[in-house]
């Protein structure tokens, strides 16, 4: 059994080796890693070439694991993704052939930009880790995380994500531009393709998989459950945009503050681990599908009038 101590050691491993290569992005690693210890999955949107592909595999590689790509046209077909049963004529018998989703880390690129019967091909893998062929369940490799990007909502040739769809994924995240010092390093060789040629995994997938599973048992205070209780009812208020936070998401927020507090170097959960992650863990869920400015200042706004205990 893996202790907190353990978990917070990898944990702190993780968050090195990946800020060595993602340059001027320490936020949106930490969240990424964030959805990763949670069990999580994570929903970047943002434009071509700042760097998403460069992040999943780079944490595929810092784990040790599979990195699997899917890149989303409206032609794609669900067997794209999750693999097909092929025939063997010598044997007379069908053999599975498993598709990119069967990795530990799985980028899904622009996936709004494939059909909606495409995208519910996500649904049971990022539920329930497997994936179901001709009546026959594969399971997949643990750790699982999946990273989709999100092109813009409206663009030409996208498909808005059902509300199934969005409330898989426990956080959204915007990488942005990278700071003119990070910029500068890349373009000096430091950090990016250069640094991931060269890291080096620090730790295993099943080791990780006993990490998650020890940051789960986490010991959190019962006024610290009311807390997050009181943030979810305050998305669930007649003024609040769209609609309310559902029980999934308090479950999944609470995963996150607790993979935020190990990430942090603690073994408990504060206050400041829930109001890190809350805007992030809900602005998809509730109101505009694409987590608009109005829904995070809103989502903001409502986090800071509810009272923090002490």
């Amino acid at each position: 059994m893996t202790t907190p101590s353990e978990a917070i050691a990898v944990a702190a491993a993780l968050d090195g080796a990946v800020n060595r290569v993602v340059r001027g992005k320490s936020g949106v690693v930490r969240l990424s890693l964030t959805a990763l210890l949670s069990g999580g999955h994570l929903l970047l949107q943002d434009l071509p070439g700042t760097g998403k592909t460069l992040l999943g595999h780079t944490l595929a590689v810092a784990m040790g694991g599979r990195f699997g790509r899917v890149q989303c046209t409206p032609d794609l077909l669900p067997a794209d993704i999750t693999g097909t049963s092929v025939y063997q004529p010598n044997s007379g018998d069908w053999h599975f052939r498993p598709g990119p989703i069967m990795a530990n880390v799985v980028l899904v690129d622009e996936v709004n930009r494939a059909s909606p019967r495409t995208q519910s091909a996500l649904l049971e893998p990022m539920e329930e880790h497997q994936v179901t062929i001709d009546g026959t369940t594969h399971a997949l490799p643990r750790p699982f995380l999946c990273i989709a990007t999100q092109n813009p909502h409206g663009q030409a040739g996208t498909f808005p994500l059902p509300e199934s769809q969005l409330d898989r994924f426990a956080l959204t995240v915007s990488m942005g531009y990278p700071d003119r010092t990070a910029e500068r390093e890349v373009l000096a060789g430091i950090g990016a393709r250069h640094a991931l040629e060269t890291l080096v995994p620090v730790t295993t997938p099943e080791l990780l998989h006993a990490v998650i599973e020890a940051i789960g048992e986490l010991h959190v205070e019962t006024t610290l459950l009311d807390y997050l209780l009181d943030l979810i009812d305050a998305t669930r208020a007649p003024s609040a945009p769209g609609t309310g936070a559902s029980t999934r998401v308090a479950v999944s927020t609470l995963a996150l503050a607790r993979a935020h507090a190990v990430l942090c170097g603690r073994t408990y959960v504060t206050p400041d681990d829930v109001q890190s992650v809350f805007v992030y863990a809900t602005a998809h869920r509730v109101g505009a599908p694409d987590g608009s400015a109005q829904t995070w200042h809103d989502l903001s706004a409502r986090m800071a009038a509810v009272p923090v205990p002490r």
